[in-house]
């Protein structure tokens, strides 16, 4: 039994965690009566707190009803609503908009109550409007000479020698030829945006715009009005404001994270696509528009379809032309490839002359999985040569993450293990034979001194197998 004396104290102690808060917090029992209530709730509200405690919530909010009320849902259904944007009068007649999560409140596996934790949504508005009003007045600027329409990046900024990415780019030069709709899938990191930028400057529309938004960076009202744009009224203090389609009127669209747009927001997207119009919030007005979209997603389509977390009738609407961008642990050739051009980056960038990387920080880095992709790779290059004391990038100035595979390439006192020092002397050589002849087999080995089907076996080894020589003449733009 813990003491009656305490249980007060704690609850003081709560009560006063709960008041420091800079959020609202509204608590209700059961029967819809407010139990808790704090200050900055009230300002949210527009309301005094001795107005809203121990009152009935549709009492002080009259325009809420029992299914419009993210508290009063949560009672009725006992499961959680994140992120949740609600417009409502308060006691007074004057209007309030909050962004909501709301929690259902158990005790020993006993519904008692909700709590909602509330942010003002008028300053997410704000913040929502400046990002348009910033795209507009890009957009109308005069453009120099110069290609300046957003996309800085070619095909040809991709770096690459391994032959099923040429394969891929290759295929993506094509999607230049037409307006039809892209899905591009590849892990975060991969380099999934430069490939659609690549994709913009090879079409057509290379003069248009180019504008880039990511779908999980914005909660699902917010990132309505950034799309299709707002009409004056829709909303306290709103205003006539063109959405991203309009101002990418005549270019394309980019949509990051798809698999993170709300299925709701994604049947207005769909209706963009088939009609070519759309509709402001809070609009009557259809507006033509012009518009390439390429979404892209960070998980597998069937994965996201499986999960029910993107609509069927937009993903076959999305697929007509699909890439696949392979994760860096499957091209071994590329990580010495990059891992030089992120040195010669960084010593341009920091003012240093880092000479290269020894053959321990090539063994790790052709052993390690590469979670984070190509942006992990330069991250940990960056980091390397901000704290390297020499010319050369040792395993001593791995970052964290590699710690444990750095360890397992250094012997007694530091001494690097014969093996894998090998196998790095090996494959950086084998790279340096395969990127000199353009993946010419036969003349790779012979560089080597070494015959052609002991080369075909080295590459078996190190995870490079397969027809690289017919590949790689496929894709080699000097053939």
């Amino acid at each position: 039994m813990v003491p009656e004396k305490n249980l007060i104290i704690t609850h003081e102690v709560l009560e006063a965690i709960l008041k420091s808060i800079d959020e609202g917090i509204h608590v209700i029992d059961l029967q819809g009566k407010t139990i808790f209530y704090n200050e900055v709730a009230a300002r949210l509200d527009g309301m005094k707190i001795d107005e809203v405690l121990g009152k009935p919530l549709l009492e002080v909010f009259p325009s809420l009803t029992r299914k419009s009320s993210t508290l009063l849902q949560v009672i009725d259904k006992g499961k959680p609503i994140y992120h949740e944007s609600q417009s409502y009068l308060n006691l007074h007649g004057e209007k309030a908009e909050t962004m909501n999560t709301t929690l259902p409140i158990y005790v020993k596996g006993e519904l008692i109550g909700a709590v909602e934790i509330a942010k003002d949504y008028s300053r997410l508005r704000i913040l929502s409007e400046r990002l348009l009003d910033l795209e507009s007045k890009i957009k109308r600027k005069e453009k120099p000479k110069s290609q300046n329409n957003g996309a800085i990046y070619t095909f040809e900024s991709i770096i690459t020698a391994d032959p099923g990415f040429r394969t891929v780019i290759s295929r993506g030069k094509k999607a230049g030829r037409t307006s039809s709709p892209v899905l591009v899938y590849g892990e975060s990191g991969v380099g999934k945006e430069l490939f659609v930028q690549g994709i913009h400057n090879e079409s057509f529309r290379r003069k248009g715009p180019f504008i880039a938004q990511n779908c999980a960076a914005l909660p699902e009202s917010l990132l309505e009005s950034l799309l299709f744009g707002t009409s004056k009224g829709s909303y306290t203090g709103a205003l006539d404001r063109p959405g991203l389609f309009e101002l990418a009127n005549g270019g394309t669209l980019f949509l990051d994270e798809l698999n993170s747009m709300p299925v709701e927001l994604q049947a207005k997207l769909l209706r963009v696509l088939e009609d070519g119009q759309v509709r402001r919030v809070g609009g009557a007005a259809s507006i033509p528009v012009d518009v390439r979209v390429i979404a892209a997603m960070n998980i597998p389509p069937e994965e996201a379809l499986e999960k029910k977390i993107i609509r069927s009738d937009l993903f076959f609407r999305l697929n007509v032309l699909r890439y696949e961008l392979p994760p860096l642990r499957q091209r071994p050739i590329d990580i010495l490839l990059l891992t030089k051009h992120f040195i010669s980056q960084f010593n341009t960038k920091l003012n240093l002359k880092i000479q290269g990387a020894d053959n321990q920080v090539s063994a790790v880095f052709a052993r390690y999985h590469w979670p984070g992709n190509v942006r992990e790779l330069k991250h940990a290059i960056e980091y390397m040569m901000n704290v390297c004391d020499s010319d050369v990038l040792t395993a001593y100035e791995l970052p964290g993450s590699f710690t444990a595979e750095g360890k397992k390439q250094v012997g007694t006192e530091g001494f690097p293990s014969l093996r894998d020092a090998l196998r790095a002397a090996e494959l950086e050589l084998i790279n340096k034979a395969l990127l000199e002849t353009r993946g010419n087999i036969l003349q790779s080995a012979k560089l080597l001194g070494i015959p052609r089907q002991t080369l075909q076996y080295k590459l078996a080894k190190h995870g490079m197998e397969g027809d690289f020589q017919q590949k790689m003449l496929e894709n080699d733009p000097k053939r």
